[in-house]
């Protein structure tokens, strides 16, 4: 399969796997990597040094194309960005954060990059920073997500209708159909988050990996918008933030209340009641968890088999 985002990316297949938080370690990287897709280590939860030794295992693991995702509200950023230039990294996808800052910056080090947006303006904010490609992320999303509620498939029109640049589309995509249905829509390839969290070779704790698993429809939720907007499985921490909002709390109150750490005591560590539990909408759809190849293999024989079925008409 050949288009805009293979040749970009110098990959077999428009699929890029989110470099999602506690859970995009070197292992699942080098596994989608080497299924054809992008892999992406999640540098969000690393301290740079832990960053330098995922991407050192990540190039003995894969001899394909692989990249770093870097929230730009990362406090060690310069650290981040030095370490990824010293390691040979060619793709950054970068989110969180004002484009401009670093592009210019990755591309005169001969770094691919690709910048992560919910709207359309921040979609031609990023073409004009000069990024390589953007990541349109729809409402649908787990993790950290837009305000603005727009979902995916409503998003990739308007924005391809907008911009030169090759369009990823990214939230609630998580099968072939899904991919099909994106790129009909005028993406050039898809990011695929949540099912790849519940893969074997995911770093996330197994007590979350089987949270995925059970999940059905309602059961997240976009909430904490005044500090950055987060979708998250409806735990007990979840019903404490809710019942915080009662009260009509200061950012403050709940920066408070969300504490340090909280990502990762439950996505990593298993704290099921007290952590917090990001995945998108789409796991009401993943109900097994299964090694990353054969979950690859399925999308896309998934998708030609889907593709195959509508030329026929």
């Amino acid at each position: 399969m050949t288009n805009k985002i293979t040749e970009l990316l110098n990959i077999d297949f428009p699929i890029i796997q989110g470099g999602m938080v506690w859970v995009s370690g070197w292992k699942l990287a080098s596994a989608v990597s080497n299924a054809g897709g992008l892999g992406l280590i999640g540098a969000g939860s690393m301290y740079p040094e832990v960053l330098r030794e995922h991407i050192q295992k990540c190039k003995k693991a894969t001899d394909k194309p692989f990249g770093v995702n870097v929230p730009m509200l990362y406090p060690d950023i310069q650290k981040i960005m030095d370490i990824i230039i010293e390691e040979g990294v060619k793709i950054v996808f970068t989110s969180a954060g004002n484009p401009k800052t670093w592009t210019s910056f990755l591309k005169e080090k001969g770094i691919t990059v690709v910048h992560v947006v919910s709207s359309v303006k921040f979609a031609l904010k990023a073409e004009a920073a000069g990024v390589d490609a953007v990541v349109c992320e729809g409402f649908e999303a787990g993790g950290h997500n837009g305000r603005e509620e727009t979902t995916t498939f409503t998003l990739i029109p308007m924005v391809t209708e907008q911009v030169k640049i090759p369009v990823i589309a990214a939230g609630g995509i998580g099968s072939g159909r899904g991919m099909l249905a994106a790129m009909v829509l005028g993406a050039d390839g898809v990011q695929i988050g949540s099912k790849f969290a519940a893969t074997v070779e995911s770093s996330a704790h197994q007590k979350f990996k089987e949270v995925i698993v059970d999940v059905k429809d309602g059961d997240t939720q976009l909430t904490l918008k005044e500090l950055a907007p987060v979708r998250l499985v409806k735990n007990q921490f979840f019903n404490e933030v809710q019942e915080l909002y009662k009260t009509n709390p200061s950012k403050e109150e709940l920066n408070k209340l969300l504490g340090r750490a909280r990502a990762k005591k439950g996505m990593f560590e298993g704290d099921l009641v007290n952590g917090e539990l990001e995945i998108g909408q789409i796991a009401g759809l993943i109900h097994e968890i299964k090694p990353v190849k054969e979950v690859f293999n399925e999308i896309i024989e998934e998708f030609n088999s889907v593709k195959s079925l509508i030329h026929r008409f």
